[in-house]
């Protein structure tokens, strides 16, 4: 069985890459509708990682297959398929994944948008939806990642996915920026300000060599070690390894959790938290925003949910820098506060 590493998946990925990716699972994304898949399921698609490959494994329809796989058309058409993201947003950009699809993948697709109201019931997605083109029909390369950047400032709740003519794509990931009414939030109501469902985002770290930092703001707890942020273990004396989270909106920060889920022989012995009010983000990743303490360096436990109080609830901030001495994992980590 193939191993995908965090390196391999974000080896060469444009800039884009580094936003949330608002159809995937782990969000809420769900698949609503495809014309046919029959060698392999449309839920695929938003599911995480690149997808695997199995040599010896079977259905009785076929070969198994990691993605959403057609039959091979024999009528005049094409497939496509429905993708509710898990938040209204803006799209930055898509990658259409077809990996270990190499005899048997799509030469071209195409991707249309809309924004239908919430709870909004659709029967005919072809005739009761106004589509709007969002990326004309584009080669795909086979077993590759491919990236394409969305030229397009509209904010979108649904995809649909076309595939010309029929084939195979391992995933779709749709990054961009969620669009979150935050006029419909009080500003007494306590929220997650770092949570990737409310637009937060890992923007830097200097290390994720076991799992990626965007994993800290997932929804729930961390499934298993992998689902979380580890670094490599590092032999350097009093090392610290971090990383920065851009917040959803500037506000005020009352507490933390921060959750060791699964991270057992490997968790960090200790942590901080600082906090800044930068609206450029170039002043927060080249060192020259100004950091204050809100959690003082403290002891972490194995698998386990840490709660901190913040020692500043009265000055707004847009980003907070996680600690970690001297290396190790942590699954999650919440930012509890008002907006500003």
């Amino acid at each position: 069985m193939a191993q995908t590493t965090v390196k391999e998946i974000i080896k060469d990925a444009p800039a884009f890459a580094q936003l949330t990716d608002l159809a995937t699972e782990r969000l809420g994304g769900k698949v609503l509708f495809a014309t046919d898949d029959f060698f392999a399921e449309k839920e695929n698609l938003i599911k995480p990682g690149r997808g695997i490959f199995i040599t010896d494994k079977y259905t009785e329809r076929g070969k198994w297959m990691d993605g959403w796989e057609s039959r091979r058309k024999r009528t005049p058409g094409h497939d496509w398929a429905i993708i509710q993201l898990a938040t209204t947003g803006k799209i930055s950009g898509v990658d259409i994944d077809t990996h270990f699809f190499l005899g048997n993948h799509p030469p071209n697709a195409s991707i249309e948008a809309c924004l239908l109201p919430e709870g909004q019931v659709v029967i005919d997605w072809e005739t009761e939806v106004n589509w709007v083109e969002i990326l004309h029909k584009s080669h795909l390369d086979a077993g590759s990642q491919n990236f394409y950047q969305i030229e397009n400032d509209g904010i979108y709740s649904h995809l649909r996915l076309h595939i010309y003519p029929d084939g195979g794509v391992a995933r779709l990931r749709v990054y961009g920026e969620v669009f979150k009414r935050w006029e419909e939030v009080a500003s007494t109501e306590t929220v997650d300000l770092a949570a990737a469902i409310n637009g937060g985002n890992a923007i830097a770290c200097n290390d994720m060599f076991f799992s990626a930092m965007s994993n800290l703001i997932m929804p729930g707890r961390g499934v298993n070690m992998g689902d979380g942020w580890e670094t490599k273990r590092n032999r350097t004396p009093n090392n610290r390894d971090w990383v920065v989270l851009k917040l959803a909106i500037p506000g005020y920060i009352d507490s933390f959790e921060i959750d060791t889920a699964h991270f057992k022989g490997n968790y960090p012995d200790r942590c901080s938290i600082e906090a800044c009010y930068s609206p450029n983000t170039d002043d927060v990743l080249h060192e020259t925003a100004k950091w204050i303490t809100l959690l003082p360096e403290s002891k972490l436990q194995a698998d386990h949910i840490h709660a901190f109080k913040s020692t500043n609830d009265t000055e707004k901030f847009t980003h907070v820098r996680l600690n970690i001495f001297p290396d190790g994992g942590v699954s999650r980590l919440r930012v509890w506060g008002r907006k500003g």
